[in-house]
């Protein structure tokens, strides 16, 4: 064992630590990512149809024209 043995090993152990806290960071990311990613799915589905029902109801009025309007009842 020569005396460069134990420095190797305390710092091949402590790159070994660092490689674990890594993966397990990025496996976080990665979920949340995937989390954030099918809520925005769902968002963009739910502008979607607001949209379409905006454009529907601006296309059918619920006020009528002063020509199909009747007259009040005291005329």
């Amino acid at each position: 064992m020569t005396e460069y043995e134990p420095l190797l090993e305390s710092r091949i152990e402590k790159l070994e630590m660092q490689l674990s806290f890594q993966d397990d960071t990025i496996e976080t990311l990665n979920q949340a990512l995937a989390a954030q990613q099918a809520q925005l799915l769902t968002m963009q589905e739910q502008l979607k149809l607001l949209a379409e029902k905006v454009k529907s109801s601006q296309t059918q009025s619920a006020v009528v024209s002063m020509a199909e309007e009747t007259p009040p009842p005291h005329y």
